[in-house]
């Protein structure tokens, strides 16, 4: 990215222009004791040839570890023209397109991204994306609310399932709004949602069901059954779904008679690289019957006055541009770069290349699980189809196994224990299309030399109905 740095005499012009002595007195509104006289750690200031050494040697120090640890956060091939184009300037830094006749090109984009999400879930209407994954949950939960009236409870069923950061994003965002998130068990032999599990909500006021296809444990869920069910008593489903897996698994807008209310997930594994941790951004749909309800933005497509096909932002409900308290989210940051990225990335990859994508990655992780299961010590923990993720039991813990593969350069999977401590000793790992037969052979080797060298330490896991966690 270009840094062009202003001079000193840069500075003492702007200062004079608007009649300040100094910065510092452009915060003397800030009390002198609130202020931070120094920062502790940080180093001296560096020229641009040291701190591009300086990130050389800290890019080197992270490696290049073998990946298997999905849960959410995905390393898929992106082309080498994803962010070549996405990172040109007239999407680097065209971030907000308030005006209309100067930001066509963005409102165009943001226009086709939509399209594609709405296909890609097989619902009717998408916003111009979110925060991420997890935010878009609780902003379904509080549009549920605000579009099922006929419900007064707020009340909002969560599957044990469903990714646990997902869980605590939504009762951190929406629970002191009154909304109740109230948790569903699952079957610890099957890794879903029983049906069974919702026999005790019969003939209460339920506002919404939460579906995550494929769940946390990479599992797929009965989801026909479970939305049909929250149909026939005037429950609203929002579906959490991987971008990806929709290339093969039937779209929400399909589960059952009449398709899922809303539909959010996160889309990190359209173009986006695992850059340590973020950002990622949200994606939304739903029904149009709802779009007034959906909160952020949404770009539409229109004629001019002289019947030239143009765009513009059609609906804008968040706190800046209406009153606060009538805003539908004032928080529903769009995460305009990154969802550019997913564009390019859809539009080059095609439905064909998504769909190669899953399948591959589909394959891979049931390459993985084969040979996994054949080392001693090590089982699928769960029966029935998974997509490109799924979890092994082990007989003894996980962490120090995880270490010894860290040591080798491989990051083997996600430890299980402080999410489901139930499952015993267990293993979250995930395969996408980045990995090779090699790749998959180095893991399963690795794991089968730690499993001699660290300690036995046996425990047992019966099988039951996980009850939920308050």
């Amino acid at each position: 990215m270009a840094f062009i740095p202003h001079t000193a005499a840069d500075v003492a012009a702007m200062l004079a222009a608007i009649g300040v002595a100094s910065i510092e007195e452009l915060f003397d509104e800030i009390p002198a004791a609130l202020r931070v006289k120094s920062l502790a750690g940080i180093p001296e200031s560096m020229n641009e040839m040291e701190i591009g050494r300086l990130m050389k040697e800290r890019a080197r120090a992270d490696g290049r570890p073998l990946c298997f640890i999905g849960a959410g956060a995905y390393e898929h091939h992106i082309p080498a023209a994803v962010w070549a184009i996405t990172t040109r300037g007239e999407f680097y830094s065209a971030y907000t397109p308030y005006q209309a006749e100067a930001s066509q090109g963005t409102l165009q984009l943001i226009y086709e991204y939509q399209t594609m999400i709405a296909s890609l879930t097989g619902m009717e209407v998408a916003n111009a994306s979110l925060y991420d994954g997890a935010s878009a949950v609780a902003e379904a939960s509080l549009m549920a609310v605000r579009v099922n009236r006929r419900s007064k409870s707020q009340r909002i069923l969560v599957p044990a399932t469903m990714h646990p950061h997902y869980r605590k994003v939504a009762v951190a965002t929406a629970s002191n709004q009154g909304l109740r998130f109230e948790e569903l068990p699952y079957c610890t032999d099957e890794g879903c949602t029983p049906a069974g599990a919702l026999a005790r909500y019969d003939g209460e006021d339920i506002t919404a069901l939460v579906i995550q296809q494929p769940n946390f444990f990479g599992r797929l869920e009965d989801v026909d059954a479970l939305t049909d069910w929250a149909h026939a008593r005037g429950i609203l489903v929002i579906a959490v779904v991987n971008p990806t897996s929709l290339a093969l698994l039937k779209p929400p807008g399909e589960w059952g008679n009449k398709g899922a209310d809303i539909a959010v997930g996160e889309g990190q594994p359209l173009g986006v690289p695992l850059s340590g941790g973020g950002p990622y951004f949200g994606f939304m749909t739903t029904r149009m019957e709802f779009v007034r309800q959906m909160p952020g933005r949404i770009a539409g497509r229109t004629l001019d006055l002289n019947g030239r096909e143009g765009f513009t932002l059609t609906l804008q409900a968040r706190e800046q541009h209406i009153r606060r308290a009538r805003a539908t989210s004032n928080i529903c940051t769009n995460q305009g770069l990154l969802m550019t990225a997913a564009t390019i990335y859809m539009s080059l990859m095609g439905p064909q290349g998504l769909e190669r994508t899953a399948a591959v990655s589909h394959a891979r992780t049931g390459e993985l699980i084969a040979g996994l299961t054949r080392l001693k010590g090590v089982r699928a923990a769960f029966k029935g189809p998974c997509f490109h993720e799924a979890v092994v039991s082990l007989d003894r813990p996980v962490a120090p196994l995880l270490q010894a593969l860290a040591n080798r350069d491989i990051l083997g999977g996600l430890d299980l224990w402080e999410y489901y401590p139930e499952l015993g000793p267990a293993l979250l790992v995930c395969a996408t299309e980045t990995k090779t037969a090699a790749d998959i052979d180095r893991y399963i080797a690795a794991l089968g030399e730690c499993l001699h060298s660290v300690r036995h330490a046996p425990h047992g896991r019966p099988a039951r109905l996980a009850q939920p966690r308050r």
